[in-house]
Formats: C-alpha cells, sequence, structure tokens
C-alpha cells in the first residue's frame, strides 16, 4: 500500500499588499482523513476555534484521534505507540490487496511564514503496522517522499528535493517513525532547495507539537496528589499541585481562573486554593467566602471538567505537559488543546461558558482548540468558531 499519485498542487499565488500576512506561528489549517476508520475522502477546515459536532457515530472522535497521532508522531514517537489498536482505524470494509494488506490514510495542512505546507501519510495496519508512503508538499513542489519498496526491510525509501548538482537526494529512513520529523538529521541545508525542504518540514513539526490533548478525569482529580513540578497531565489528576503552583507565579491568570470558575460553578466562588496536607501531597478547595471552603473532590464531574479545562485554557503550555520545540523561541510557538468531549458531563450553563473563554483566548492567537461537543446548539453565537457538523 502506498500513496497513489496525487494532481500537483497549485503554485503559491503572490501575496498581495493587503492581504493578511502568513501566520508567524506555525498552525494546523485542515485535516485529511483520505481514509481513517468511518472517514472518506473527508477535508476539515481548523481556525483557532474549531468544533466537531453531530451524532454519536459520526466519526467527532475519530477524527480528533487522527490529529492527535500526527501530533505524536510529528513530536517524533513510534508508530506502535501511537497507534496501539491500528485495525480499529481501517476504513469499514476496506478490502486487502493481492499481498493481504489493509491500512489507512491521514494528513494535514500546516500555515505559517512557508506558507501552507501538506503532509499525507499512508499507514499500513496489516499484516504488520508501518508506514508505508509519506509525502510532504509546499507550492504544487515535492519537498519529500517516501515509498516502501522492499517489504522485508523496515526502511522505506526517501527521496528529498535537493536543486544542487542533483534534483533530489535519496536515502532509507525507518518505516516506524515520521520522516518528516527525521529531516533535520538528514539533510545537510547546503543548498536552497535542502534549506526549503528544512523550513517547511519544521513549520510543519512545530505545528504538529503544538498539540496537547487533554481529557480530564474526574475521578482521578478528586485525590491528594503529591507536589511536583507542577506540569498538568493530560488527564488532569495533578490538577491541585499545577494550582499550588500557578496560584503563587501568576496572580493576574489566577484570578481570571478565578473569575471563570465562579461563573461555571454552583454558589459563590471567591478563590481557588491548593492546601498542603503536611504528608508530601496537596488538595484543591474553592474558597466559598466567610471561611467556608469546599474540597473540589466534592465537587460533580461536569464542575471538575469545568474547572480542569479552564486551567488549560487559561494557562498555557508553561505549566502542561507538552513537548515544546526547544530550538523555537515559545513567542513562535502556539498550543492547540484537542478536548473530545469538551462538554462532557457539563449543564448548559458551564458548556456555554466554556465555550465563551476558549473563544475569548483562541482569538489572542497563541492558543488553539479542537473539540468535540455533543450538541450544534451550544456553538450557536460563539464568536469565530469553526463549526464543523458531521450530522449530514
Amino acid at each position: 500500500m502506498t500513496l497513489s499519485p496525487a494532481p500537483p498542487l497549485p503554485a503559491a499565488p503572490e501575496q498581495a499588499a493587503d492581504a493578511d500576512p502568513r501566520p508567524d506561528r506555525p498552525c494546523v489549517t485542515e485535516l485529511r482523513l483520505s481514509a481513517f476508520a468511518g472517514h472518506r475522502r473527508a477535508a476539515f477546515p481548523l481556525g483557532p476555534l474549531t468544533l466537531f459536532t453531530g451524532p454519536s457515530g459520526s466519526g467527532k472522535s475519530r477524527a480528533l484521534q487522527a490529529y492527535g497521532a500526527l501530533a505524536r508522531l510529528g513530536g517524533g514517537a513510534e508508530l506502535a505507540e501511537v497507534f496501539p489498536d491500528p485495525v480499529a482505524c481501517v476504513p469499514e470494509r476496506a478490502r486487502p490487496d493481492a499481498q493481504w494488506r489493509r491500512g489507512f490514510r491521514i494528513g494535514c495542512t500546516a500555515d505559517g511564514p512557508q506558507g501552507p505546507v501538506r503532509l499525507d501519510v499512508a499507514v499500513q495496519a496489516e499484516p504488520e503496522l508501518r508506514i508505508v508512503g509519506e509525502r510532504l508538499t509546499s507550492g504544487g513542489l515535492v519537498l519529500l517522499e517516501t515509498a516502501l519498496r522492499d517489504p522485508s526491510r523496515p526502511v522505506v525509501q526517501a527521496a528529498w528535493h535537493t536543486a544542487g548538482a542533483s534534483p533530489v537526494t535519496r536515502g532509507p529512513l525507518p518505516d516506524d517513525r515520521l520522516g518528516t520529523a527525521l529531516l533535520p538529521l538528514r539533510v545537510a541545508g547546503k543548498t536552497d532547495g535542502q534549506r526549503r525542504v528544512l523550513a517547511a518540514a519544521e513549520q510543519m513539526v512545530v505545528a504538529l507539537r503544538s498539540g496537547f490533548a487533554c481529557d480530564p478525569s474526574p475521578r482521578r482529580m478528586r485525590a491528594p496528589v503529591p507536589l511536583g513540578a507542577g506540569r498538568l497531565l493530560p488527564d488532569c489528576s495533578n490538577l491541585a499541585d499545577v494550582l499550588w503552583r500557578t496560584r503563587a507565579e501568576c496572580g493576574r491568570r489566577h484570578a481570571l481562573l478565578t473569575a471563570a470558575v465562579a461563573a461555571g460553578c454552583a454558589g459563590e466562588v471567591v478563590d481557588l486554593l491548593a492546601e498542603p496536607l503536611g504528608d508530601g501531597t496537596v488538595r484543591a478547595l474553592l474558597d466559598r467566602g466567610d471561611g467556608q471552603r469546599t474540597p473540589l473532590k466534592l465537587l460533580g464531574d461536569g464542575e471538575l471538567r469545568y474547572v480542569a479545562l479552564a486551567l488549560v485554557l487559561l494557562t498555557g503550555p508553561g505549566v502542561l505537559e507538552v513537548d515544546p520545540v526547544g530550538e523555537v523561541p515559545a513567542a513562535l510557538q502556539t498550543l492547540t488543546v484537542l478536548a473530545d468531549g469538551f462538554d462532557r458531563r457539563m449543564d448548559r450553563l458551564q458548556a456555554r461558558e466554556l465555550l465563551r473563554l476558549a473563544a475569548r483566548m483562541c482569538e489572542r492567537g497563541h492558543t488553539r482548540l479542537v473539540g468535540t461537543v455533543s450538541e450544534t446548539s451550544l456553538t450557536a453565537g460563539v464568536d469565530g468558531a469553526t463549526v464543523v457538523d458531521l450530522s449530514a
């Protein structure tokens, strides 16, 4: 199974003087599911705030799964770590080829200083998991292309743009990692063509590595946690530890968080606290005023998820368990929150308040959100939201 030939992309047009400039921070602007689970030939636009809606079984979670997989591959993760059950990603009723191979195809576009850069990946799920084709393109030019030539070897044959004495450079790449993420280790950058390849690959990797898949688990958030580095885990189980850190480090953001929590939780809330218990652990509490404090473990599941997601939106990558690109200044990186079931277990008031907070934070440009919501009506009136309705 390889990537089938694709029609050439049109050359990038000259940017008009009054056109919007390219974003300084690389970001993913389109997700493509050419053949992935229940999706075929699907392309979804992604804005600063993108919400997938639709009935159960319409593929909302699968779309976020594909985005999260690309993000992890862009960070250098091995294929088996990213797809522990790859057969579940194969489109239904997909027939094997003559060698009994089946697989799936996903891709995305990352915009930034280099203009739109496209990445398309073909993954073989059976009989063994491997990347069998990858293509990185920009402005109609193929910058990297890989293909499986010898199934008996754990490598793919790669060719990347050189534009020197030889138009392309060829060499093997491992079949269990994304080739785009490995290009900085293989391309010397001596020619203009090689530098273009490196710039496009860097833009794609920076855009993908910004992803933070967040799914707060109320059950794990209720118990006291040890004091640690104060970096929020994807399940938000160490929320109290993060509050202990953020309340001391940034009073302004903590005040905004407290205001957001007060808008979405029952009863009065004047502060959000973290209290050490004397045994090396810390617990989180709501200050109700007049000396009354409510441990967060007593809150409902919807309230706990609301508090955790508000914290994620208001803090940024500095306190999240993400892997930023160390060579790129923080000012040029964007946090992209991936929240499947963004409104799960919340009432409508909580969901709408959280969506309004997300819209405000995403409007600033350094935070993006791609989430799924259960009801299309929740997206009505959310300024700047890109709504992808899968009910059709």
